[in-house]
């Protein structure tokens, strides 16, 4: 298989529209391609053990990738994680299910860039029929080596606080409605101390929702109207992003 730069130099990308768009017809012919490597990610393995693409493994979010503060797991257990899932060096790792966004991030932020999304959701893969499976996948171990994180792609504490009311700086709240105006911590309906209801000063609300169509593809980039309304922006929810919300993540203490 060629790689991600030898696709794009020959007009042959997994995702012709976006560089983090993988095509479904792309993905569906290299299922086979052990240079291709599927991770389901969501916040239970109910989903995936009802079917899955066929070759993909689970990335479990609470058991796989957050501490028990709810905190991103750093880059040792991300490293064991990679390995199990068979990925490589020259792998082109495509994320779907929960929160393919997370895993996309997450990847990116520690050097792996040939990383993608399918242009359709998990929904839309089990309608059109393309190959699902219910026996969970082994691949042999991969030995892709994580880099340095990537100072660029996460905004710390004193970064987000610098940015509020500022002109040249956006801060974007993806949460649901009720999220944001404070009415619950989750979408589904945690409270305090589990978490902090509300939003923060001067952000403006971009529902992730609303960036999608309802067969799970991505809409028009104009949907996104409050990322275009100023220079630069900074997600603000949990320093990761996460993909739509059909339903909320588990009481805490679940996996």
């Amino acid at each position: 298989m060629k790689t991600a730069a030898d696709l794009y130099a020959t007009g042959q990308a997994p995702g012709a529209a976006s560089a983090a768009l993988a095509d479904r017809h792309w993905l569906r012919a290299h299922l086979d391609d052990p240079r291709v490597r599927v991770v389901e990610i969501d916040v239970s393995p109910a989903a995936y053990n009802d079917w899955h693409i066929d070759g993909a493994v689970l990335w479990n979010i609470y058991a796989d990738l957050k501490d028990a503060d709810y905190r991103t797991a750093g880059p040792e257990v991300l490293q064991g994680l990679i390995t199990r899932s068979g990925i490589g060096p020259d792998s082109t790792v495509v994320f779907y299910g929960y929160a393919p966004a997370f895993g996309l991030w997450l990847m990116r932020l520690y050097g792996h860039r040939d990383v993608r999304i399918p242009d359709c959701s998990r929904d839309a893969w089990q309608a059109e029929g393309y190959p699902r499976a219910r026996v969970a996948s082994q691949p042999a171990p991969g030995a892709v080596h994580l880099g340095s994180e990537d100072p660029g792609l996460r905004a710390d504490l004193a970064a987000v606080r610098d940015a509020i009311g500022r002109t040249d700086t956006t801060l974007v709240d993806v949460r649901s409605a009720r999220e944001y105006r404070g009415e619950c911590f989750w979408p589904s309906g945690g409270a305090e101390p589990g978490g902090r209801a509300g939003h923060v000063p001067s952000a403006v609300h971009q529902p992730v929702d609303d960036l999608y169509r309802s067969d799970g593809s991505s809409a028009p980039s104009r949907n996104c109207a409050a990322c275009s309304a100023r220079p630069s922006w900074r997600a603000t929810r949990s320093s990761s992003p996460t993909a739509p919300s059909a339903r909320g993540p588990p009481p805490p203490g679940s996996s």
